[in-house]
């Protein structure tokens, strides 16, 4: 017999994102998907599984529209399994979310528009949720205020090190539309987390699953538990479907962190946006796409017509 390589992790966290849960009487996204029955789905994986993790984080757009009842109806789902599981629920906001519905809701606090960044401690590991979002758009920002008072935090280590929460990642995506909604200004963020004690970023937002470095962290983006997008769709367009949900469990080691993809359901189709299409909002958007040139030509921004 041979001792395993590894012992038992010392953290186990789920890791969801995405749930765009809508109000009991607001129309179905895309008119068919119901973001609350999809979200149920997941939870009947995670309570089959038998799992028992440490924490449940969920990653940002966790209502579609920013409405309390969808906050509620949120909470009526993944609280009472937290309970029955034995899990602290961490929420991060997204560019869906609105703050003051969202702290009222979620977190039973007063309603204001001041971004929602946290720390908790699960004995010893620490949790940062980073608000990226930026009230009335879908890109993703982080302020001044917010990167002293993250470097500040970080300026002290934790015992089993920080996992930062956060919606929008700070990866490339292998959907060229997605650059019209990314993190703005990303190195200056970098320059914050670049030494510390940060050991995993996790994010949500672009509807599937992806894996990356930032500033040389890890970072781990989890797919949607409402829809996701087709990676398959034909070069430069994006084509979202009801299907390959999916949620991450994150498994943290003395020495390493392990994420891994658990799929809920099977893929449908919603929409197919074509390269051309992708092309015209990027410019609407004011984005210009960087496209690569021959190995001996340097690359250079190409112009969006509008």
């Amino acid at each position: 017999m041979r001792t395993a390589e590894y012992p038992a992790p010392e953290r186990i966290l789920l890791h969801l994102s995405d749930t765009h849960l809508r109000a009991p009487s607001t129309p179905r996204l895309f008119d068919v998907v119901d973001g609350a029955n999809r979200l149920a789905d997941t939870v009947g994986v995670i309570e089959a599984s038998g799992i028992r993790p440490d924490a449940i984080i969920v990653t940002g757009d966790l209502a579609d529209l920013g409405e309390p009842g969808a906050y509620a109806a949120l909470r009526g789902l993944v609280e009472p399994l937290a309970e029955r599981i034995g899990a602290r629920v961490l929420w991060v906001m997204g560019n869906h979310d609105e703050r003051g519905a969202f702290r009222a809701g979620l977190y039973d606090e007063a309603s204001d528009d001041r971004p929602v960044d946290r720390v908790d401690e699960l004995d010893g590991l620490r949790v940062i949720t980073l608000d990226t979002s930026v009230p009335g758009h879908h890109h993703g920002e982080v302020s001044d205020d917010q990167l002293m008072w993250l470097a500040g935090v970080l300026a002290t280590p934790a015992p089993l090190g920080t996992i930062l929460a956060m919606h929008h990642p700070p990866v490339p995506s292998v959907l060229p539309l997605a650059a019209s909604v990314e993190l703005h200004d990303q190195r200056r963020l970098a320059a914050v987390l670049r030494g510390t004690d940060v050991r995993a970023i996790i994010a949500g937002h672009l509807h599937y699953s992806t894996f990356a470095t930032f500033a040389g962290i890890p970072v781990s983006v989890a797919s949607s538990t409402c829809y996701a997008q087709d990676l398959t769709v034909p070069t430069g367009g994006t084509r979202p479907q009801d299907g390959a949900q999916a949620f991450n469990i994150v498994h943290v080691y003395d020495d390493t962190v392990v994420h891994s993809v658990v799929p809920v359901d099977a893929p449908r189709a919603l929409e197919h946006i074509d390269a051309e299409e992708a092309q015209r909002r990027l410019g609407l958007a004011g984005v210009a796409p960087f496209i690569a040139a021959r190995k001996d030509a340097p690359t250079a921004p190409i112009p969006v017509m509008h």
